[in-house]
């Protein structure tokens, strides 16, 4: 908050009828959000709840201003978006390390008596409070930033795919659930070029109504550019690998609507995993079968992630589909830029 003024007159020898010299307050100090690459959870904010920053300190005789409270900057995980509680609205995402945010403002100081003299009012003795800051009740949500999403239910290979493809170690067993946090890798399919991958708990149904791990990690989903739909097709507990897939894109869908995310909107490309547990018959058969029931137009890829098997070619594919939407984006970014500045142009 801001700080106390001063009310004070002038006392000095041979300076008859001094007037007043009360300086005005300090301004109160600012909290800040800064984007740290070296942090990763937001496990400190769980048991510290309250952050305030310094206060200004109060004005003092001879003029003098208090000095301005210090401001505080809490860091963060990159990737964190600011929400506040109150009114829900996004106060702000932090995208990229060294990102500062402004979350809640000092108070404006107070004014000293030196302020309100005038012509009929030789010695004021009023003065005005600062201005309360800034409080602010705010919920951090960590989405992590990635490039390309894993989905998939349990035991589908994501994890064994995001080991075989990077140097991220996730861990892998023979049973459903093994991964319990989101894992990212960053792969790179030719030299100097990367993309970033990540790894969440496999998805069942009724996720988006909390079923499994429920929610907690779709959400990181919701930067990606891409998604990858893994596809076990000879499944441990002999479910319909069809079924599977149908499954995963209704809670797509509804965790879409009811959270107001963009995920069944975005592109996915089917992947066929396990390609070593079938006979290369088979596996075209089951592929083609389910294909064709989808009706399925978009990318298809046949892979097996334990022994390497076609993700080189997919990792490759993926590469160069996220190089040309960065593209595409910079060169709409430039062509509205000209139509702004042709605008500007004419209005003058």
């Amino acid at each position: 908050m801001a700080a106390v003024v001063c009310v004070s007159f002038r006392r000095e020898k041979y300076v008859p009828k001094g007037g007043p010299d009360g300086g005005d307050g300090g301004d109160g100090g600012n909290v800040y959000l800064v984007a740290d690459s070296e942090l990763n959870t937001l496990v400190d904010y769980r048991f510290v709840r309250f952050y305030a920053a310094e206060n200004g300190t109060k004005g003092m005789p001879r003029n003098c201003t208090g000095a301005k409270g210090e401001a505080l900057e809490l860091k963060v995980p990159v990737g964190t978006k600011v929400i506040n509680v109150e009114t829900d609205e996004v106060i702000g995402d932090l995208e990229k390390s060294g990102e500062q945010l402004l979350v809640a403002k000092g108070g404006f100081h107070g004014l000293g008596n030196t302020r309100f003299k005038s012509s009929v009012n030789r010695a004021p003795r009023q003065t005005s409070k600062g201005t309360e800051g800034d409080f602010r009740e705010l919920k951090l949500e960590l989405n992590v930033l990635a490039d390309v999403g894993l989905l998939g239910l349990p035991n589908a290979g994501k994890s064994t795919f995001i080991r075989g493809v990077s140097s991220a170690k996730p861990k892998v067993a023979d049973y459903p659930f093994t991964t319990l946090i989101p894992n990212l890798g960053v792969v790179a399919p030719v030299p100097y070029k990367s993309f970033v991958i990540a790894d969440i708990p496999g998805v069942i149904e009724g996720a988006a109504e909390g079923a499994g791990l429920g929610i907690r990690f779709l959400k990181h989903l919701s930067r990606t550019k891409l998604l990858l739909h893994l596809v076990d097709l000879d499944p441990y507990d002999e479910s319909d690998p069809l079924q599977n897939i149908k499954t995963i894109h209704h809670e797509l869908q509804k965790y879409s609507v009811e959270y107001e995310k963009p995920l069944a909107d975005k592109e996915v490309w089917l992947v066929f995993n396990k390609c070593d547990q079938l006979d290369e018959e088979e596996m075209q058969s089951r592929s083609e079968l389910i294909l064709k029931a989808l009706d399925w137009q978009g990318p298809h890829y046949t892979i097996s992630g334990l022994e390497g098997r076609g993700t080189k070619a997919l990792c490759f594919d993926i590469l160069e589909h996220i190089e040309a939407q960065q593209l595409a984006a910079k060169e709409l970014a430039e062509a509205e830029a000209a139509l702004v500045e042709i605008d500007s142009k004419s209005n003058d």
